[in-house]
């Protein structure tokens, strides 16, 4: 059980690697995930417990602030990333976060090379971290989606 939230919470995807060599070693199953996670709400939890579910050790990047202006709109993110990404370190299902600065997963799953990466039911399985992913000798799941819960949904009942 995590003591300390500031353990959890990585500077780079680098960090979280060299953090993970001697669970790996011990032959802990890496599964990873990413997100803007600007709101969390009920379709965050189940989809995070789902996946920490598939393995032994979850890490979650969460896209930088530019990121998410770049993907969202100019009126995002409602919380910046340091809180995001403690947020999210808090969460028990959770071992590892940190930001990432591009717009999609790529470079850090090149990085981490997770032995499953998990995406939400509003992906298919087209996705296009799967070749990286593959190519690091790993596997590609989509979860199930939670109907009615997104932040977009949440910010539009609250305008």
């Amino acid at each position: 059980m995590k003591t300390n939230i500031q353990k959890s919470i990585k500077k780079t995807a680098t960090e979280v690697v060299d953090e993970i060599k001697k669970l790996r070693k011990d032959g802990k199953t890496v599964v990873t995930t990413n997100g803007c996670f600007d709101l969390i709400h009920a379709g965050h939890i189940q989809y995070l417990e789902e996946s920490a579910s598939l393995g032994d050790i979850l890490i979650v990047g969460i896209n930088s602030d530019a990121s998410v202006k770049r993907l969202k709109g100019e009126n995002r993110p409602l919380q910046s990333e340091g809180d995001r990404v403690l947020i999210m370190a808090a969460l028990k299902m959770v071992d590892y976060a940190f930001v990432f600065p591009e717009d999609d997963p790529r470079e850090f799953l090149k990085i981490i090379k997770p032995d499953l990466h998990v995406k939400g039911g509003d992906y298919t399985e087209d996705i296009l971290e799967r070749v990286v992913v593959e190519d690091g000798g790993g596997k590609v799941a989509i979860l199930s989606f939670k109907d009615g819960h997104s932040t977009t949904s949440i910010i539009d009942k609250m305008s």
